[in-house]
């Protein structure tokens, strides 16, 4: 298995829970992360190297990504495991897992890449290197069956770990915030990439709110150490130390649970804000190159996954030079003062949440055991 980030461990962590039991003794192992190492993976790289994001970011990293792949590729090649899953990481799964389909190992790959959004060519590249895809979102279904692809709806995973009704009182708590008084989450990003071109903008954002308003708090939940230590820098570096933030290892589902509002990066994130029913602002800035490039590449007006399963803009989204500290906070701000609005949108994402809800560990599996057990049937015919 090959997870690129926290989402994808967590991701991953989740089918691991239902596949495990299974194969108690299954020796299961690539790249991840901490949550799937609860469940006896072994990761032969730390899951950093591959948590790189924008093109020409990954650029800057690409021979040492690129001789990672062809390290596991060879590793894999000789080992012939009965399965190889990738999960999400699409850029560095889809090459790998073409080279290992192409010599007999079956291939899963764990979370569409969002074909439905951006570059829809790669249906044809997809097709070529994935023996079955599991889906998350039920209309990603059909687009794979026209394809020709073997596909397995299991649904939305963290709507299930979620609560249908956040426990605020509890997540401030945790958080050791009072339990009146408004709060904001600030979610700039888990890569060090999203990390650079968000941060600054996010936390200047934060000052502006906090000159407005001196009662809010705001906490920022780190994935790691080494993203916790970068992002104090950049904050100092930029001058904006004197911003009350809360910044915690982890804890973003608390962090979200607690808020009143939810400034966050696009991305996965973006999805877990929708389940816990919080008024959000989705905001992403990247290098000028990289997104001149991909700002030409998408097809439909949403980039947040709320919206695009919305069908229409729920919640605002500010990108690149949209994305100054002032719209920032004054979209924040909205969403803090309008009650009826907060009320609709808190109906429309339990509305969502309903829609996502599957036992995705079982379902997810239960794909991968007909995966291995066909592979086998199979081997012993030849």
């Amino acid at each position: 298995m090959v997870a690129g980030e926290s989402s994808g461990d967590l991701l991953a962590s989740r089918l691991l829970s239902g596949l495990r039991p299974h194969l108690p003794q299954a020796d299961i192992h690539g790249i991840g992360g901490a949550r799937m190492a609860e469940y006896g993976f072994r990761s032969d790289w730390p899951m950093e190297k591959l948590s790189v994001r924008g093109l020409f970011e990954v650029l800057a990293h690409y021979r040492e990504i690129k001789g990672i792949q062809n390290a596991l590729r060879d590793q894999l090649l000789a080992e012939r495991p009965a399965a190889f899953i990738g999960v999400d990481a699409p850029d560095f799964n889809f090459g790998l897992e073409a080279q290992l389909r192409q010599s007999g190992i079956p291939t899963m790959h764990f979370i569409s890449p969002s074909i439905w959004a951006w570059r829809g060519g790669r249906i044809k590249k997809i097709a070529r290197a994935v023996s079955h895809m599991l889906v998350v979102f039920p209309f990603e279904e059909e687009i794979y069956r026209k394809a020709g692809i073997p596909v397995t709806y299991v649904g939305y995973p963290l709507a299930e770990v979620i609560p249908m009704v956040p426990d605020v009182a509890a997540a401030r708590s945790e958080l050791g915030l009072a339990p009146n008084g408004p709060v904001v989450a600030i979610l700039p990003g888990s890569r060090l990439s999203e990390l650079k071109y968000n941060t600054v903008a996010f936390i200047e954002a934060a000052r502006i709110l906090h000159r407005r308003d001196a009662s809010i708090r705001f906490v920022v939940p780190m994935a790691g150490e080494r993203q916790q230590n970068y992002f104090r820098s950049l904050v100092a570096s930029a001058g904006l130390s004197e911003v009350p933030l809360q910044i915690v290892l982890g804890k973003s589902h608390a962090a979200i649970a607690a808020a009143d509002a939810v400034l966050v990066a696009s991305g996965t994130a973006t999805l877990e804000v929708a389940l816990f029913k919080k008024p959000m602002v989705i905001a992403y800035r990247m290098m000028r190159a990289s997104w001149e490039i991909m700002r030409h590449m998408g097809y439909q007006p949403w980039i947040g996954l709320p919206n695009i399963l919305a069908r229409e803009f729920v919640v605002p989204e500010l990108l690149q030079d949209a994305a100054t500290p002032q719209a920032l906070a004054d979209a924040l701000a909205k969403q803090l003062d309008d009650a009826g609005y907060r009320q609709r949108l808190q109906q429309r994402f339990t509305e969502m949440h309903h829609s996502l809800l599957r036992d995705s560990a079982k379902e997810s599996a239960e794909a991968v055991l007909r995966m291995i057990g066909s592979s086998e049937r199979a081997h012993e015919t030849r």
